[in-house]
């Protein structure tokens, strides 16, 4: 699983191509959109490096998206302007909002303790999923996209999981519409699923958080997983929140530990002479991780002051990965390096 590579290219003499992929996790993606403000401004500012394009699931997906539609609009900087103003009207600033956030979150974290009605998102008001399609069309034209995709541009696949045919699915450039990206953020018990053509949709974190596969056949050089959710946990999940949290996290991030293990395979066979060079390449990768322990309630918080702290450790996350980072495409390829806050 190797990127396709290109005839005749010359790694010392061309420009790293980058691939990020986007894990997904609620208002925890906040790190996310700060990680890729950095990264954005580092392509802008210093040209070390190219982006062939993103994956995402979920509030990944979002985040992805809007660094995307900036690039394809010509622009890096209109994609961290893109990131910026998105969670910032995103964040409970008004009293009435704030007061809400604040029930959300204390329902959510009551729910361990109290015997609490549920309810099917079927039984109550659509309000959040019609409050997310006004927050994403407020920022990004979809109508635009299929000009603004093909050849030689930046591609995005977005996850989703058709809920009736039991697949996963990817949307890609083109079939980027609003509706897909609620189709990717449609938490099962919060949300209805999202009809897209045929298809009924729901969250993508349960199979692929996020889309890998797709973004190795872009022959990149470096895949950059910004990741949300930790590999391990330090304490036994006991609560039915902590459960179901712990749930979510092992159903996508073992997807993507297979997807990156055969990454890494090909790699390794490339190195010891057992894969001939030439259909596949080797993909470095690279973790950026949030390194904070939030519990799931969190996921749900859009406090001002939590966005804005999850951002800010996203672009220093960034900033030191970046510093350390080389892009010399002549230096055998290693073992994946994390890096966190």
């Amino acid at each position: 699983m190797g990127g396709c590579a290109d005839a005749g290219e010359a790694g010392a003499a061309r420009l790293p191509r980058i691939a990020i992929a986007c894990q997904g996790g609620g208002s925890h993606t906040a790190f996310t959109a700060g990680v890729l403000q950095q990264l954005l401004a580092a392509a802008g500012a210093d040209g070390r490096f190219t982006i062939a394009g993103f994956s995402g699931s979920s509030g990944g997906a979002i985040c992805a998206l809007l660094a995307w539609y900036g690039l394809l609009l010509g622009s890096p900087a209109e994609g961290v302007r893109l990131l910026e103003d998105f969670w910032h009207d995103n964040a409970a600033e008004t009293l009435p909002d704030q007061l809400l956030n604040e029930f959300v979150l204390g329902s959510a974290r009551l729910r361990d303790h109290l015997l609490l009605p549920e309810l099917s998102p079927y039984d109550v008001p659509n309000w959040g999923q019609d409050q997310l399609r006004s927050l994403l069309e407020w920022h990004v034209e979809f109508e635009r996209i299929p000009q603004l995709t093909g050849p030689g541009r930046p591609s995005l696949f977005v996850g989703a999981v058709d809920v009736l045919a039991g697949c996963a699915r990817s949307f890609r450039d083109a079939e980027i519409t609003v509706a897909t990206l609620l189709a990717s953020t449609a938490t099962p018990t919060l949300f209805r699923a999202v009809r897209v053509g045929a298809g009924h949709y729901w969250d993508g974190l349960f199979t692929q958080n996020p889309p890998i596969r797709e973004l190795a056949a872009l022959a990149p050089d470096e895949l950059w997983v910004v990741q949300i959710n930790p590999r391990s946990t330090p304490e036994l999940p006991r609560t039915l929140d902590a459960i179901r949290d712990r749930h979510g996290e092992l159903a996508g991030h073992l997807a993507l530990e297979q997807a990156l293990g055969t990454i890494e395979l090909v790699n390794r066979l490339l190195a010891s002479g057992e894969l001939a060079p030439g259909r596949f390449r080797p993909i470095r990768v690279h973790r950026l991780q949030l390194a904070r322990t939030l519990d799931h309630a969190a996921k749900r918080d859009r406090s001002p002051a939590f966005l804005r702290g999850l951002m800010r450790e996203g672009r220093q996350v960034a900033a030191a990965f970046l510093e350390g980072w080389s892009g010399d495409l002549r230096k055998p390829v290693a073992a994946d390096r994390e890096l966190s806050a």
